[in-house]
């Protein structure tokens, strides 16, 4: 089953969540907007169970809780809110695209460090340096001849 990015959120290359899994609600916003903003439910709080997702692999879904483990609630939903716009529509798009931000950042495996050591070059350089800060205070000594 191959879902097209109009069903969903596009999130990377392989992950798209379905707009089904969405659960979207409006309520009244505050900020700019005048006397219209306390006629319009233009705030959107959009909800997403990473538990029961089926976007994620196994794998994809347990990164994604341990990343976002302090914005997930008791039954594992992420929640993001938008209403810095004055439109429902913007508002919906905003935090549809925050959130898609959201789940791509955590989905990101950083990649292993490789134990390095100092070239020769390098440790020379460094007892080199020594050497030099060694005889400057050598030199800045009193000698009672």
């Amino acid at each position: 089953m191959t879902i097209e990015p109009t069903d969903g959120i596009r999130v990377n290359e392989s992950v798209i969540i379905p707009r089904d899994e969405l659960v979207a609600r409006a309520s009244r916003a505050g900020g700019a907007g005048g006397q219209h903003v306390n006629t319009s439910s233009t705030r959107i709080e959009l909800m997403w169970n990473v538990s029961t997702s089926r976007a994620l692999t196994d794998e994809q879904r347990e990164r994604v809780r341990q990343k976002l483990i302090s914005r997930l609630d008791s039954e594992g939903n992420v929640r993001v809110v938008a209403s810095d716009r004055r439109s429902q529509l913007q508002n919906r798009q905003s935090a549809e695209s925050r959130l898609a931000e959201l789940v791509r950042a955590a989905l990101v495996v950083p990649k292993k460090r490789r134990p390095t050591k100092p070239g020769r070059a390098a440790k020379q350089a460094r007892l080199d340096a020594k050497k030099r800060v060694s005889d400057k205070k050598r030199e800045r000594r009193w000698r009672g001849d």
